[in-house]
């Protein structure tokens, strides 16, 4: 075990410091993970995001990953509308890299060498529910014009002043008491303009095996039944859903934090790339963010999900599946996209799209304690188990974690039961139950200037109490 770790090491820092980067083959590779992502980026910029082309290539392929910032501007694409296919080439004796879009799960990127598929059928459009009342659809979505509407819009407005808070804001909504108290967005953008979440889907995941939990499918406690760890003596078989909804789970893997680069550019199935690390901690005693740990929680409760339905489905055949599209359909986030993989397993440690609407319509779900629309979706105590950290927590950082939500709870100026989830490039969800306060704040922010999200919340709840 002391070898693999040791050679598993050598390997990630080697690619990590560039030591492979002038062979052949570490540049072949990068260019087709700059390919891949250029296509994801541009797939699920069009048909999720209803963006412009010209605004996909300034916003979302810009200020990303250095491995391959350089690559990605040189590469062509090939937009087929018909199709909703991207085609970005790489090399000249290889495919080029592909994404495919459908209306349930967005773009899909398929694996380096997939070489295309035509199917000639129409492309079948989402349906959604605009015309509807609030929080459904669009209608009397607004609060009536207060004075803390008022202050709390010149608040918002101040997002989009770099100098303010850093960063570069692209949309800002604050809701109060149901309503929302003011909404603004950058050009080109308007309420219906879905951006990627990157690691807001975290919480997102931890939403949606709240709601199987509800539904009694999944037990968060129970070992996780990840099928590559079933072998006899793998001790990674004891690992729990909770120990890695809480980034406690002590597996390693070649980086920490954000990079699922295989995952993310590389069109490697999520199966594949996060069941082979083993444990270096013992669970449940050391915080390590990762996005492993959220993508196996999700495998670990579909699995369960899965395995409950078959033992229960001829006695209850109303059992569904654990289906992200099905839930937030239910609240009425009709332009929320959860990709997955190529194997049609859910990339949601980042890879969801959507909009700021949306994302205000799950926060109102936290304020309402899990019911919606006269239907508990999550447990009664849910609200308080992602926001109440448990176990090792983050050092040398300003916020803890609960279970896929950060914690607000030490920052001064914000009420204690604040949590949040938050996500790469200056995406934000900020819950605050006392204050029945839900912020939104998306943004396109680079590494050298980032959003204080801290600074904002706290301006954003000093407005909300005038």
């Amino acid at each position: 075990m002391r070898k693999k770790l040791v050679s598993i090491w050598v390997v990630g820092a080697l690619f990590s410091t560039g030591a492979f980067a002038q062979t052949e083959e570490a540049v072949r590779y990068d260019r087709a993970l700059a390919a891949g992502y250029k296509a994801q980026f541009i797939c699920s910029g069009l048909w999720n995001g209803g963006k412009s082309l010209a605004d996909i290539k300034a916003d979302e392929l810009t200020g990303i990953y250095d491995r391959i910032a350089d690559i990605v501007p040189t590469l062509p694409e090939a937009v087929d509308e018909k199709e909703r296919q991207v085609r970005v080439p790489f090399a000249e004796d290889a495919p080029p890299r592909i994404a495919v879009w459908n209306r349930k799960t967005g773009c899909t990127a398929m694996p380096i060498g997939f070489d295309g598929i035509t199917s000639g059928a129409p492309v079948k459009t989402r349906i959604h529910t605009d015309d509807q009342v609030w929080p459904m659809g669009d209608r009397n979505a607004a609060a009536k014009s207060s004075a803390r509407s008022r202050l709390l819009k010149v608040a918002a407005d101040r997002s989009f002043q770099p100098e303010a808070y850093g960063g570069k804001t692209s949309a800002v909504l604050v809701l109060h008491k149901g309503k929302i108290q003011t909404e603004k967005y950058k050009t080109g953008h308007d309420l219906h303009t879905a951006q990627r979440t990157w690691s807001v889907a975290k919480s997102m995941a931890g939403t949606l095996v709240g709601h199987s939990v509800q539904q009694h499918m999944v037990d968060i406690d129970a070992p996780a039944q990840i099928a590559e760890w079933q072998s006899f003596g793998d001790p990674r078989a004891s690992l729990t859903i909770d120990q890695l909804m809480r980034m406690s789970s002590g597996l390693v893997s070649d980086t920490a934090g954000n990079r699922t680069d295989p995952v993310y550019m590389g069109g490697a199935g999520v199966s594949q790339q996060t069941t082979n690390w083993p444990l270096l901690y013992r669970p449940g005693t050391r915080f390590r963010y990762a996005n492993n740990d959220t993508l196996l929680a999700v495998l670990a409760a579909q699995a369960q999900h899965l395995d409950r339905k078959n033992k229960l489905g001829n006695y209850m055949p109303e059992l569904h599946d654990f289906d992200p599209y099905r839930f937030f359909q239910k609240l009425g986030m009709t332009r929320t996209y959860a990709e997955t993989d190529w194997q049609g397993h859910h990339i949601l440690s980042s890879q969801v799209w959507t909009t700021a609407r949306d994302l205000g319509r799950l926060g109102q779900l936290y304020l309402n304690n899990g019911m919606w629309e006269g239907e508990r979706l999550l447990p009664e105590d849910w609200r308080e188990y992602v926001s109440t950290p448990s176990g090792p927590q983050p050092e040398e950082r300003k916020f803890g974690y609960g279970a896929t939500f950060w914690l607000m709870n030490q920052s001064e100026g914000i009420p204690k039961d604040t949590f949040a989830g938050f996500g790469n490039r200056g995406q934000y969800l900020v819950i605050i139950p006392s204050l029945d306060l839900v912020i939104v704040r998306r943004g396109y922010d680079s590494s050298e200037s980032r959003f204080d999200i801290e600074a904002f919340t706290r301006d954003i709840v000093k407005a909300a109490q005038p």
